[in-house]
């Protein structure tokens, strides 16, 4: 599924270029079927016509390619330590074997180690999947928090579907380097909320980079944010346009996607004719293109549970569907169709009353989320600063379920922050759990993951070395954090950064 999967609305398109290309050499044959001139001679075929360049999204899926290469790995075993698998596996006195930055083997302390492998001995401390971030807005809005830096929100309409936030990261905020020490792996960078459609969001590994590209997670499928509620209506309500209530936002959805329904096709018919001129590229509407044939994915900002279920009944009038729900502050109210419906929910647990939206948000949202059958709960964090501490939020989270009754094990919970993250931005194939074959992101961790004393002490991202509190040499600084409060004092007993 995952490796098929092509970015953009290039799939569908290219399929018909190729199907087109084929019908038109079979016309050229002289046998039955054949057009005539009149005179009983074949007309010569048709030749596909090449269109300008730029001009043609099938002819380049990929336009800002993923140049991603890893840090420099070694093969390693992790031993002694209680594991979390992320996959509701729990394993006391546990063996983890990294081998060419892939989780070779994960079991009991009689796992063989294999020759040349260095071992870590990890014991009294815990292991983890890396934590993934479905929610993050760091490069977008990067320290320093300065208007020339704030390229999360492109407001200038309510509908800007064709922006990327790949075009605004930039790499040198200082946010990844805290996001890594709490080991943060994978982000999910998304536009911000003031429009109805804000733009495409982009998946990145959490390394040191200078471009963008270089974090850029390889084959990661595109998503698109779009946002429920208050914030399209209030931005654009408050200038004295449409939407400024809630139909009014349902209306711009709905218009949105009939015209992207109409655009692809008017390329249909012209991949399939050759007739007359080709549409004009559109990006805003090639992206809803992409999330009516499925591969981009949604990611819907919507806190209140009546209003997720009018987005739900929107993805049935167009034919598409819905990955995940974000804030979801009232998800607890609709959990069981959630579920149902097969759509994750990425929340906080202690958001709560900062706007009318999120009056209704409780603490137990997650672990009521996560209780019906199929369920996909996640915890984000939507936040520069509570991005290096989702451990901690997963544990208020796990403890307000357990005050709540539900019988919550911490070997499932950790699940809300790695694997059920990485469903919700559809790379669970490749990240997300301690499996053999999948990535090798895994956080040491001081102590038990959920305890507000627990630090990260190791990081690694496929196998690299990405941070360790111990060794100044993994610990990047970025020149924005030279000679600011904090840096150079002692953290871990190192003298170098401010952690």
């Amino acid at each position: 599924m995952f490796t098929t999967r092509l970015r953009g609305s290039a799939s569908g398109p290219l399929a018909l270029i190729l199907a087109a290309t084929l019908g038109l050499s079979a016309c050229a044959t002289t046998g039955e079927g054949a057009s005539s001139d009149g005179n009983g001679d074949a007309a010569p075929a048709r030749e596909a016509r090449a269109l300008p360049t730029g001009m043609d999204a099938a002819t380049n899926p990929d336009p800002y390619p993923s140049t991603y290469r890893g840090l420099p790995r070694e093969n390693l075993a992790i031993v002694g330590a209680t594991v979390f698998t992320g996959d509701g596996r729990k394993i006391e006195n546990g063996v983890v074997i990294l081998t060419d930055g892939k989780v070779a083997a994960v079991g009991g302390a009689s796992t063989a180690i294999p020759a040349g492998h260095r071992v870590i001995d990890a014991e009294g401390r815990y292991v983890t999947p890396g934590i993934i971030d479905v929610h993050s807005h760091l490069g977008v809005y990067p320290s320093p928090g300065v208007q020339g830096m704030s390229d999360g929100n492109e407001a200038t309409n309510p509908n800007t579907a064709e922006v990327w936030a790949e075009h605004s990261v930039w790499p040198q905020d200082p946010g990844f380097n805290t996001a890594r020490a709490g080991g943060v792996t994978t982000l999910h960078i998304l536009p911000g909320s003031a429009n109805l459609f804000g733009g495409r969001g982009v998946t990145l590994r959490n390394v040191p980079s200078v471009t963008m590209q270089g974090m850029k997670f390889p084959d990661a499928p595109y998503t698109v944010k779009m946002a429920c509620g208050e914030n399209p209506s209030r931005v654009y309500g408050g200038r004295g346009r449409s939407p400024a209530t809630g139909m009014g936002n349902m209306a711009g959805y709905r218009a949105a996607f009939i015209a992207a329904q109409d655009y692809r096709q008017k390329w249909d018919k012209w991949r399939e004719t050759g007739e007359g001129n080709p549409p004009t590229r559109n990006l805003q509407h090639e992206t809803l293109v992409g999330v009516l044939d499925g591969s981009i994915l949604i990611q819907n900002h919507c806190y209140r549970g009546d209003e997720m279920a009018l987005m739900i009944d929107m993805s049935k009038e167009f034919g598409y569907r819905i990955t995940t729900f974000h804030h979801a502050t009232e998800a607890y109210k609709v959990a069981p169709m959630l579920a149902r419906e097969g759509i994750c929910a990425a929340m906080w647990t202690g958001w709560w009353g900062f706007k009318m939206e999120s009056l209704d948000a409780i603490e137990e949202n997650v672990a009521l989320v996560d209780a019906p059958e199929g369920s996909c709960a996640v915890v984000h964090s939507d936040d520069a600063e509570l991005i290096q501490r989702l451990n901690q939020e997963a544990a208020a989270a796990l403890a307000a379920g357990r005050r709540a009754g539900l019988d919550l094990t911490e070997e499932h919970a950790i699940g809300w922050i790695t694997l059920n993250a990485a469903r919700a931005i559809g790379i669970d194939d490749q990240t997300g759990s301690l499996t053999p074959g999948k990535r090798a992101d895994v956080v040491i961790w001081s102590a038990n993951p959920f305890s507000i004393y627990a630090r990260a002490d190791q990081v690694f991202v496929d196998g690299g070395l990405a941070f360790d509190r111990f060794d100044p040499t993994y610990q990047p600084v970025s020149d924005f954090e030279l000679g600011q409060p904090g840096y150079g004092l002692p953290a871990a007993g190192v003298r170098q950064g401010a952690r």
